[in-house]
């Protein structure tokens, strides 16, 4: 990316047979006559060059709508000044694709006038760019901010506008201490969010758990329309360990326990050392391989330290995005401890499809995030959440049991490249925006 400025043979739920699903089309018809470069104007909180999950799902959609002959074009909201450090440009091209910025939202405390300013703001620039690129359809991504703002824009633009939902914005919020579950202000914008969705022409969303969680509060299902995370097969396959970070992390000789992601406090990774502790008094050969930051990695560092860990945690830090391949060759067993709440049992994370894509032994605790994407014994080994015990015999099972990390790698590698390559998960937009454009012209 460059920047300038101006399964087959498993069983279980239907989960892991997309195709019982129902077609992947549906009553808005299959033929893209018609939508030969459509024009889409994508409306994000915030993109590259800042790294995120939501950032590489995001570059991941554009690429493939781009190979579909598609146009998409990106907007954030100020929302990525106040995360990026960088210069701050009105537009920029990042590896051909054109990303327009909002500005600086003024500072503010006052409840409701910071986000108010922010939609305001946000909706004005949607007009502005959407005169300069007249797109045929305003793409709104998660947080609900933003699709607020994209339809005061498009109803007076007179476009429609599709929502996707990544994660509800309200249950983040709960996990980052921001307000309770039982706040006012958490039922405030459950019921802006739920308002949203009625009046967005059609709506994404990340996985089934969000689309039951909108079905059970009254969106006609016929509006929904699930786009799962996907790899890109050219880029997470299978690897010999990387010499490089082997010497660099220590690693040789040694079965490595690992992580790759951010460090929120719902991932559980404080469990995950705890655990990692209880191996370590029985076996000397281990290594927990933690790769990331955020807001837990202080608190984890401590941890580390308190529990005289140091000599086999390895905590590096950040890659770049293109180094994460090497990481994964490292890494015998990836673990993913995240806590049930709210957020973890309705919404699916990314990196496991990556760890399977790898062909990686992968161990999960049994929430409803995980068991979209692994089933058990098939594709990876599902543990009690929060309970340190259960994941350290877990491991240690997999550990000692060279076949079944052989056997979880082979299936959960075939499952995930049968049913979660970007060009797949991708292919039902072209439903959502004939069905979003149909309604237009009503």
């Amino acid at each position: 990316m460059t920047t300038t400025s101006s399964s087959s043979g498993l069983k279980g739920s239907n989960t892991f047979n997309r195709s019982e699903e129902g077609p992947i089309f549906g009553s808005c018809g299959t033929n893209d006559a018609g939508l030969a470069q459509l024009k889409i104007l994508h409306i994000l909180d915030h993109s590259l060059p800042l790294h995120s999950g939501y950032t590489f799902r995001t570059w991941s959609i554009l690429e493939d709508q781009k190979r579909r002959g598609w146009a998409p074009v990106a907007l954030t909201s100020p929302k990525h000044e106040a995360s990026w450090n960088g210069p701050s440009q009105q537009i920029e091209e990042i590896g051909g694709f054109r990303f327009y910025r909002t500005g600086r939202s003024p500072s503010g405390s006052a409840p409701l006038v910071v986000e108010f300013q922010l939609i305001r703001l946000l909706a004005n620039r949607i007009e502005e760019v959407a005169k300069i690129e007249k797109p045929a359809l305003l793409h709104a991504h998660s947080p609900v901010l933003n699709v607020l703002a994209a339809l005061w824009a498009g109803r007076r633009l007179g476009i429609s506008v599709v929502y996707e939902i990544r994660a509800f914005w309200e249950d983040a919020a709960v996990d980052h201490g921001t307000y309770s579950a039982d706040s006012w202000k958490y039922k405030m914008v459950q019921s802006i969010e739920t308002w949203a969705c009625r009046r967005a022409a059609q709506v994404a969303v990340l996985c089934n758990g969000i689309k039951n969680d909108l079905v059970q509060r009254g969106i006609p299902i016929e509006k929904l329309t699930v786009v799962y995370n996907g790899i890109n097969p050219q880029n997470f396959r299978t690897l010999d360990p990387d010499e490089q970070f082997a010497k660099s992390f220590e690693t040789g000789g040694k079965k490595v326990l690992g992580f790759v992601g951010s460090f929120y406090r719902y991932e559980g990774l404080d469990l995950l050392v705890k655990a990692f502790a209880e191996l370590c008094k029985t076996r000397d050969d281990l290594v927990l391989l933690l790769v990331g930051g955020g807001e837990m990695e202080r608190e984890l560092r401590e941890q580390v330290e308190r529990m005289s860990l140091q000599s086999k945690v390895v905590i590096p830090g950040r890659f770049p995005h293109e180094d994460i391949p090497r990481i994964y060759s490292l890494i015998d067993i990836l673990v993913y401890p995240r806590y049930s709440m709210r957020l973890t049992e309705l919404v699916t994370p990314l990196k496991p499809l990556e760890a399977m894509a790898m062909s990686k032994a992968l161990v999960a605790s049994d929430i409803g995030g995980h068991r979209e994407l692994i089933q058990n014994e098939s594709t990876g080994l599902l543990f009690r959440p929060g309970d340190v015990s259960a994941l350290a015999e877990t491991l240690l099972r997999l550990l000692d049991d060279a076949g079944l990390r052989g056997k979880l790698a082979r299936q959960g590698n075939d499952w995930v490249r049968q049913n979660h390559t970007w060009s797949k998960t991708t292919a039902v937009y072209l439903n959502v925006y004939k069905c979003a454009l149909a309604k237009s012209k009503v």
